[in-house]
């Protein structure tokens, strides 16, 4: 692995490290988790070092899921599963800070429960319509940043 960069997924990408590969494009390398949760565990990553999703350039997102979307196809008829469950941790519980969607193959009854972790309510429908607003507002922010960002990029290309 290069010294420079310690990610093991960058080692994997590059072709450093072993890995039972099961797709590779422009934009992505898949291949086995090497501690699965069921056979056929699959990790997408983008082959550009990028630690979480709100790092993947607008422009790749749909290069990103189309390969997270065909793995997950392929999974599922492979292992011959009733349906797959497509997952991220951002930071929070992320084992290797580079990008990865598990994709993990399921069965009814195969023991795994909801998203692994305890579910709430929120306590009425007015702190509902708080959190919610409150994602909007981002939402929006980020929206108009994007919006802002473009209009740069054209009018520096118009300049030219």
């Amino acid at each position: 692995m290069a010294a420079e960069n310690p990610c093991v997924f960058c080692a994997i990408v590059a072709g450093e490290l072993p890995a039972h590969r099961v797709h590779e494009d422009g934009a992505v390398v898949a291949f086995l988790d090497r501690r699965p949760l069921f056979p056929g565990h699959v990790l997408v990553v983008p082959r550009r070092h990028l630690e979480t999703l709100t790092d993947l350039p607008a422009g790749s997102v749909g290069p990103y899921f189309t390969a997270v979307r065909l793995v997950a196809a392929a999974v599922e008829r492979a292992m011959a599963a009733d349906g797959t469950f497509v997952a991220q941790n951002n930071r929070v519980s992320q084992s290797v800070p580079h990008l990865h969607t598990h994709v993990v193959p399921r069965r009814r009854k195969d023991g795994l429960r909801g998203f692994f972790w305890p579910r709430h309510q929120y306590a009425d429908e007015t702190e509902a319509r708080q959190v919610a607003a409150r994602i909007r507002s981002e939402v929006n922010a980020e929206t108009d940043a994007e919006a802002d960002a473009r209009a740069g990029t054209e009018a520096d290309a118009a300049e030219r």
